[in-house]
C-alpha cells in the first residue's frame, strides 16, 4: 500500500462513534416533516433564474450499490444551484467551523457534475428537515460523519443535475443525451458542438428528474481524491467572512448586545437582584432575568459588559452543586477498586491469578472545557408579519434541528416559524451541540422579553466556567503475562460520568446500565487480548458533561497505549514489535502502524536528550498512529516532532485531511500538556487561557501526516481520530526517554510514577 505524505501547516466533532445512532435515535429525535418542492423553494427563496436540484436520500441507507443510488426524486430540498452565468452553488447541510466542509462536500457535487471547479460557490444551509443527516435523521454536524453521510446523496445531486443539463442539451441538438457528454462545465454534442452549464441551465430546470443516476468509477475521479485549496479560506483571510459573533446592525437594524449575569455554582438560581448601578450606565437598555441569571442589554458589548459587572446578584443556592474534584478523585479511585458493571467485554476474570507477571496502573484524566476561539453567541430577531409572528436566528450550531425545535418552544411559535441562519463558527468542539440548546434558549429567552434584536455573546469566562465538559474518569489497570510473556488476561475497571443517560441517544448508547461513550475505545480494542473483562462505575456529581472531540476515545486511547507500552517494557521488547503480535488480525490497523513507524525513522538514533514513543488508535471508521518525539527541558517536556499516518477510507480531500489531523494534534496536545478544570465548593476555578492555557505556537510541533492509499470505496471519519493517539505517544516517548510512567493527565512530571 501506499501513503501520501503532506508536509507540516497548522487547524474538527465529537458526537457518538456509533452509526447505530441512526436506527435507535430516530424514535427520540424531532421528526421530519413532508415538504413539496414548492414549499421549499418558496421558504428558501430559491426561485430565481437557473437550475435547482436536490432531494433526501432515506435515513440509514447503506449505500450498498455505489454506482446506482436510490430513487433521486423524493422530497425536493435546493442542494445546488446552477445560475445563468454558470455560477453553481452548493448548499451545505453541515456546519462549517473549521472542518472544511465548504469545500469537501462540494467536491462531491462537481465530481459527478463535471462542473468548473472556479465556478463553484458554498453556502451553509438554514435550519430544514430537508438537510437532516442521512444516519441521524437531524440536521446536524458531529461523529466525524459529514463527508461519510454526504457521500452519495452529494455525488447524486452532482450526478442529477448533469443528466439534466445533457438532456436539456440533447434536445436543443435533437440527438440523443447517450450521444452527448460534459467537460469542466460545458455539455459536448456528438458534432463538437458546446453550451456551457448556464446557457442550459433554465432549460434544464424544466425537465423531470430522473429516477436513476449512474454515477462515476472511483478510477475516473478528477476532483475527489486530488488536494482542494478551501473555497472559504480566502473570505477568512481577508476578514469578510461571518461568523456568528460578526452579526451588526448592519445585517440586523437596531441590534442590542446582551451579557448575562451567570450563577456561580451548577444549580444556583436568582433569588433577587439589584440595577440600580446598571441602570445609569450609557448604551444599558435593559436588565432583564432569564432562567439561567440575569442578562444585561445595552447598545454595545462593552455597555453590557461593564452593566453585568456592576449588577448585584443575590443567589439561591440551595440546590447548587458542591462538588469538589479533589474530593471526587478519591471517591473513583476507591470505586476503581471495585468491580463495576460488567460490559460486553466480559471473560475470565481470574486469568489474573496463573499469569507469571502481573502490571497494575491507575490513570487519571480531568474533566476539560470545549474552549473554541469563538466564544458562543446567538443572535434573535422577532418578527411580526401580518398575523404571522416569527422568529430569525442567525448562530453557528452543530444541532440546527434540536435547536430549532427549542427556539420554538420558548418562543411560543412552531419550528417552521423559527428561521436559524446557520453561520460559521470559530470551533465548536462539541460544545455547539448540546441538547439543552442552552445558548440558543437563553438568546431566545433574551429578545422576547426585550422586545428588541439581541445578539448575546458568552464572554471566554462564561464559556469556560459555564459547561459543558469532557467527564474526569478514573481506570485501574490489572493485566498479566504469562512465561511466553504474552497477555494472559486483562481486568480493567472505568470510572466516570455518563453523556449518555437521560438524552435522546441513550436508547441506542446505554446497554444494561453501561454507556458505550464511556467504554470505547476499550470494549473494541483492535488487539486480540484474550480474557479482557471490562466494569464501568457511572458517577452522578451535577457537574454538565457532554461529548469532547472524540468523545470517550479521549480517555481510553491514553489508557491503552499507554498499557500496551508498559506491558512491551513488562515483555523487554520493542513497543512496536509488541503491539504487531496483537494486531495479525487487523490489517488495517498494523498497515497503520507500520507506516507511522517506518516514517517516523523508529529505532533509529536519535539526538542526546530524545525519544520517541507510538501510538495507534481506531475510531470514527479511521484509524491513526503517531509517533511523538519529545525531549524535557527544564523540567517541562517539548513535543519536537509528530509523525502520523492515517486510514480514513477513501480521502476525499488531502489537504483538508492534513488540517485536520495537524489540528487534532494541537488539540490533543493543549490537552495533554495543560487541560484541566477543577472545581471547589461547586465553583469552577479556571476562568480564561491564562488558567486554562492551550497550545501557544512556539510550542507547536513539526508534523507530518501520511495519508493511507487503500483502495477504499467510502471515506471515514476524518475530524476527531487524530486526537486519542497524541497523549500516549507523547506519555510514552517520556517513558522511553525517563523512565517515569505519566499515568494522570495534563502531564506533570513530578508526580509520574516510576517505570514498571
Amino acid at each position: 500500500m501506499k501513503s501520501i505524505l503532506l508536509q507540516p501547516t497548522v487547524l474538527n466533532s465529537e458526537f457518538p462513534d456509533t452509526a447505530d445512532a441512526s436506527r435507535a435515535s430516530r424514535a427520540a429525535l424531532p421528526k421530519r416533516s413532508s415538504l413539496t418542492r414548492r414549499d421549499f423553494l418558496k421558504t428558501t427563496a430559491l426561485t430565481s433564474g437557473g437550475l435547482v436540484i436536490g432531494f433526501t436520500l432515506p435515513m440509514g441507507n447503506k449505500m450498498a450499490n455505489a454506482q446506482q443510488p436510490p430513487k433521486a426524486n423524493t422530497a425536493p430540498n435546493a442542494f445546488l444551484r446552477i445560475a445563468k452565468d454558470g455560477a453553481v452553488t452548493v448548499q451545505v447541510k453541515h456546519l462549517e467551523f473549521g472542518q472544511g466542509v465548504m469545500t469537501s462536500l462540494p467536491m462531491l457535487v462537481a465530481e459527478e457534475l463535471d462542473c468548473d471547479w472556479t465556478k463553484i460557490r458554498a453556502e451553509l444551509a438554514p435550519a430544514n428537515p430537508a438537510y437532516a443527516h442521512v444516519n441521524f435523521g437531524m440536521q446536524m454536524t458531529g461523529g466525524s460523519s459529514s463527508v461519510n453521510n454526504s457521500w452519495m446523496q452529494m455525488r447524486t445531486v452532482g450526478a442529477t443535475a448533469r443528466a439534466m443539463l445533457v438532456s436539456a442539451a440533447a434536445k436543443q441538438w435533437k440527438v440523443t443525451p447517450e450521444q452527448c457528454r460534459t467537460e469542466n462545465g460545458f455539455v459536448i454534442g456528438p458534432a463538437k458542438q458546446r453550451a456551457p452549464f448556464g446557457a442550459l441551465a433554465e432549460a434544464a430546470n424544466k425537465l423531470p428528474v430522473p429516477d436513476i443516476v449512474m454515477l462515476k468509477d472511483a478510477k475516473n475521479f478528477k476532483i475527489i481524491g486530488k488536494p482542494t485549496r478551501r473555497v472559504d479560506a480566502p473570505a477568512k483571510v481577508n476578514g469578510t467572512a461571518q461568523f456568528g459573533i460578526d452579526i451588526t446592525a448592519k445585517t440586523v437594524p437596531n441590534l442590542h448586545v446582551a451579557v448575562i449575569k451567570r450563577p456561580p455554582a451548577f444549580g444556583a438560581t436568582v433569588k433577587k437582584f439589584n440595577a440600580d448601578k446598571v441602570n445609569g450606565i450609557p448604551g444599558v437598555t435593559h436588565v432583564v432575568q432569564i432562567a439561567n441569571g440575569v442578562a444585561v442589554v445595552a447598545k454595545t458589548f462593552w455597555a453590557a459588559k461593564t452593566g453585568c459587572d456592576a449588577l448585584v446578584v443575590e443567589w439561591n443556592m440551595e440546590d447548587a452543586s458542591k462538588a469538589s474534584t479533589v474530593d471526587m478523585r478519591q471517591s473513583y479511585r476507591e470505586l476503581a477498586a471495585k468491580p463495576g458493571l460488567p460490559s460486553e467485554r466480559v471473560s475470565n476474570g481470574d486469568a489474573l491469578k496463573a499469569a507469571a507477571k502481573t502490571v497494575n496502573a491507575e490513570f487519571e484524566v480531568p474533566y476539560l472545557a470545549h474552549a473554541p476561539m469563538e466564544p458562543l453567541n446567538c443572535t434573535v430577531r422577532f418578527s411580526q408579519d401580518g398575523d404571522k409572528p416569527g422568529c430569525e436566528i442567525w448562530s453557528g450550531t452543530q444541532f440546527q434541528t434540536v435547536d430549532q425545535g427549542a427556539a420554538a418552544r420558548v418562543a411560543g411559535l412552531k419550528p417552521e416559524q423559527v428561521k436559524i441562519n446557520t453561520m460559521i463558527a470559530g470551533g465548536g468542539f462539541g460544545r455547539r451541540a448540546n441538547l439543552a440548546s442552552d445558548y440558543i434558549v437563553e438568546a431566545v429567552e433574551i429578545a422576547k422579553q426585550a422586545k428588541v434584536p439581541v445578539k448575546t455573546i458568552w464572554t471566554r469566562e462564561d464559556d469556560i466556567k459555564g459547561g459543558y465538559y469532557r467527564s474526569m474518569f478514573v481506570h485501574r489497570v490489572s493485566v498479566g503475562l504469562d512465561s511466553a510473556d504474552k497477555i494472559a488476561g486483562w481486568n480493567h475497571t472505568i470510572v466516570g460520568q455518563s453523556i449518555m443517560i437521560g438524552s435522546p441517544f441513550e436508547g441506542f448508547a446505554v446497554k444494561n446500565g453501561i454507556d458505550s461513550t464511556s467504554t470505547e475505545g476499550v470494549t473494541d480494542t483492535p488487539y486480540e487480548i484474550p480474557n479482557m473483562n471490562v466494569t464501568l462505575h457511572t458517577t452522578k456529581t451535577g457537574v454538565p458533561v457532554l461529548w469532547w472531540r472524540s468523545v470517550g476515545h479521549t480517555h481510553t486511547a491514553f489508557v491503552m497505549e499507554s498499557m500496551m507500552d508498559d506491558l512491551a517494557k513488562a515483555a523487554g521488547k520493542d513497543p512496536v514489535e509488541f503491539r504487531r503480535g496483537y494486531l495479525a488480525k487487523q490489517p488495517r490497523v498494523l498497515n497503520v502502524l507500520n507506516t507511522a513507524a517506518e516514517k517516523s525513522g523508529w529505532g533509529s538514533a536519535l539526538p542526546a536528550g530524545r525519544a520517541r514513543g507510538v501510538a495507534v488508535h481506531e475510531s470514527f471508521g479511521s484509524v491513526c498512529a503517531h509517533v511523538a518525539e519529545v525531549s524535557v527541558e527544564k523540567g517541562q517536556i517539548k513535543v519536537h516532532r509528530v509523525t502520523s499516518a492515517f486510514d480514513c477510507g477513501l480521502a476525499v480531500n488531502p489537504l483538508t485531511i492534513k488540517a485536520q489531523v495537524e489540528s487534532a494534534v494541537v488539540f490533543g496536545l493543549s490537552a495533554a500538556l495543560y487541560g484541566n478544570i477543577t472545581l471547589k465548593d461547586g465553583v469552577v476555578e479556571q476562568s480564561n487561557f491564562h488558567d486554562y492555557p492551550v497550545l501557544r505556537m512556539g510550542e507547536m510541533p513539526t508534523i507530518s501526516v501520511h495519508i493511507m492509499e487503500t483502495g477504499a470505496a467510502l471515506p471515514t471519519g476524518v475530524g476527531e481520530p487524530g486526537t486519542p493517539p497524541i497523549a500516549p505517544a507523547v506519555a510514552n516517548a517520556v517513558f522511553a526517554l525517563t523512565g517515569k510512567r505519566l499515568r494522570t493527565m495534563p502531564f506533570n512530571l513530578d508526580e509520574a510514577a516510576k517505570a514498571v
